[in-house]
């Protein structure tokens, strides 16, 4: 059965730090949601890489009384520093994040860490210098594949989110990336909102099949074509009853994970609340 999540950079405030994971967890309950996704940070923030086995365990304890679950985790420390940078340095603290994330993903009990390898570039970093594609594959490849025996001894799938950084943006691409590594903890985290410019969600999620570990919902506007067509679920383009029918044909029985940004200028829990409404509606309750 699909469940109802929500990413913890849905909440207000959670940009700035202010919001505690285990307030969080409350705020799930209270709108009405299943599965809750943590975001991990910088060391030093509310839930960053410096997190300790206790304190994870502390958090799934809370969850558990809150009947949240938590299958998933995420992450934005891979725009800042990546497996697929042309800087070995570089490279090794992404490789060092990655480790420490997926630790912290299994004491959680989380399944899936989302996993971002490289970018070609960052659309709202315009100075972030432009990266070779070839090198981005090569790099981010052999990267997860140094971890992939951390990955497997964690029991957490990386699960490579098809992201706006000029990567992997065909089902072909998607498919050969993860099909190299002959494992079942690389996959897919899908999100069906990030597809639209390029092509139909459906079609994705039936042509990658077992690959896909988990799924993010946003919805798109493509006549508006930038980031600033993302919009509230059941408001643009994605065709969730065909997305929920073909999740349906492939088995996935996870959680449909909103990742609702920006966050409304005025009285953005509303948006929260919308977004559980929505996904009701998704999911024919």
């Amino acid at each position: 059965m699909l469940l109802k999540g929500i990413n913890y950079w849905s909440f207000p405030g959670s940009f700035e730090d202010k919001v505690d994971p285990f307030d969080a967890i409350k705020l799930a309950k209270e709108h009405r949601y299943e599965a809750l996704e943590l975001c991990i940070g910088e060391p030093g923030t509310q839930f960053g890489t410096d997190a300790t086995e206790a304190k994870c365990k502390s958090l799934l304890d809370a969850a558990r009384n809150e009947g949240i679950l938590l299958k998933t985790t995420a992450s934005g420390l891979y725009w800042g520093r990546s497996l697929g940078d042309p800087d070995p340095k570089i490279r090794q603290a992404a490789a060092d994040d990655l480790t420490k994330m997926l630790q912290i993903s299994s004491w959680l009990g989380a399944k899936v860490h989302l996993t971002i390898p490289a970018a070609v570039d960052v659309f709202f970093l315009p100075d972030r210098p432009v990266q070779n594609y070839d090198d981005c594959l090569k790099w981010g490849a052999e990267g997860m594949a140094a971890l992939l025996p951390h990955a497997e001894a964690c029991g957490v799938t990386m699960g490579i989110e098809n992201v706006w950084n000029k990567m992997l943006i065909t089902i072909g691409e998607m498919k050969a990336f993860i099909d190299q590594f002959n494992s079942p903890f690389v996959g897919c985290l899908f999100d069906v909102g990030n597809i639209l410019p390029f092509g139909y969600p459906e079609m994705w999620i039936r042509a990658l099949g077992h690959r896909i570990a988990a799924v993010h919902v946003k919805d798109f506007k493509r006549a508006v074509g930038t980031a600033d067509g993302f919009c509230d679920l059941c408001e643009g383009d994605v065709n969730f009853e065909e997305v929920v029918k073909a999740l349906d044909e492939i088995g996935f029985d996870g959680a449909l994970v909103a990742e609702m940004i920006p966050h409304y200028p005025r009285y953005p829990m509303v948006r929260v609340a919308n977004t559980s409404n929505a996904l009701d509606a998704i999911l024919g309750r």
